[in-house]
């Protein structure tokens, strides 16, 4: 996720503080890894440097004076052309689950265990999830669903390299 565009995107309904900006943030996207405050300043820092945003105004705070954050021209047109551009789907080609069963099949190890016990972890996570997606809003339901689609085709993987165990021991240790 790119969070300069994000904060950039939160901008367009209005100016902000970067303390607004955390907090719309986490609570929009941020479940599972909130933003760190030094993570909102060093990101807005960028986007004020690049003009990407402008102070809207400064007001005197207990600490630090507080900067409100507003998007320029330039950071609207950088937004509406990243939500534009297709995300690379990731193919996973080099896993590092792949590489654990042949190494095991290299050394002699018990390949077959280590897939078992990652179908059982997978498992594991499907269930938190599976939890999680009913106790929560349309978003975390969505969210969920992802990660539920993805740990469905890592279980596929699992059985289909299960059934071809010991064809890719002889491929792989010859």
């Amino acid at each position: 996720m790119s969070i300069g565009h994000t904060l950039l995107g939160l901008l367009e309904s209005g100016p902000r503080h970067g303390y607004d900006l955390k907090r719309a943030f986490d609570e929009k996207f941020g479940h599972d890894r909130p933003l760190h405050y030094g993570q909102v300043y060093s990101t807005m820092s960028r986007l004020l440097k690049n003009g990407l945003v402008e102070v809207d105004g400064i007001e005197p705070g207990g600490g630090p004076e507080r900067k409100r954050y507003a998007i320029t021209d330039a950071g609207i047109t950088d937004v509406q052309q990243w939500l534009a551009t297709p995300e690379k789907p990731e193919p996973y080609l080099q896993s590092t689950l792949y590489t654990k069963v042949v190494l095991a099949l290299l050394t002699r190890r018990n390949a077959a265990d280590i897939l078992d016990t990652q179908r059982s972890e997978h498992l594991r996570m499907m269930r938190i999830l599976t939890d999680r997606k009913r106790k929560g809003d349309l978003a975390d339901q969505l969210i969920c669903d992802h990660a539920l689609f993805h740990l469905e085709a890592d279980l596929r993987w699992l059985e289909l390299t299960a059934a071809r165990l010991d064809k890719l021991a002889e491929v792989v240790t010859k």
